[in-house]
């Protein structure tokens, strides 16, 4: 089942919005049916790459997901080409998530676009908002992190293990904490060593 356009429009156009719509309902059951049977494929299995390609709104050219994978929709995220996420990615996708081609995603990573309203009876009548994410290019997301609604993260930002991105990280930083600030940019010893006092070889 592909689904409705009426049903994208809903979560994807900005402001609240109320669950419990019956054609949303039957869309959503149809895609947690999808991902059961993408989770419960064996390494190696065909049909894998050909549910991941079904599942998610788009997923590029040499794109790789470590099962088990969880999303609201899987069809409201977008993977660049030669992107990967390692196991246990948690996508609360409701509004759109755009992965940029070569990112690298973590273990237990969370990408939420949907929160609710403070406003109490609101809540009670299932009331939420979606805002997208965007990842950019060559971005690495270490273990752990969340990122909450809106965040645009830029091209080959490294984002901390562990770390709660609430704002956008600009491109070229290295960022972490909780929240996730940025602590520097690219530079070049990063050209020159690859992880504390470990020099890159001369011949990579």
């Amino acid at each position: 089942m592909t689904v409705p356009q009426r049903v994208l429009d809903i979560m994807h156009t900005p402001g609240l919005y109320f669950c419990g719509d019956p054609e949303m309902d039957e869309a959503q059951l149809a895609q947690m049916k999808m991902l059961h049977e993408l989770n419960a494929t064996t390494p190696g299995d065909p049909r894998c790459n050909e549910l991941l390609h079904e599942f998610f709104a788009e997923f590029g050219e040499g794109a790789y997901v470590e099962l088990p994978v969880r999303a609201n929709w899987g069809c409201s995220t977008h993977w660049g080409a030669h992107a990967y996420a390692n196991f246990n990615l948690t996508l609360v996708d409701d509004g759109e998530i755009f992965i940029g081609d070569h990112t690298m995603i973590g273990p237990n990573v969370t990408l939420v676009t949907t929160g609710h309203p403070v406003r109490p009876d609101l809540r009670e009548r299932i009331a939420q908002f979606s805002e997208p994410i965007h990842i950019g290019h060559n971005v690495w997301i270490g273990a752990n992190v969340t990122v909450l609604p809106g965040v645009t993260i830029g091209n080959n930002a490294v984002i901390g293990a562990c770390s709660l991105v609430t704002h956008d990280i600009p491109a070229n930083t290295v960022a972490f904490g909780t929240p996730c600030r940025v602590v520097r940019e690219i530079n070049d010893h990063d050209r020159e060593y690859y992880w504390k006092d470990r020099r890159i070889p001369d011949d990579i």
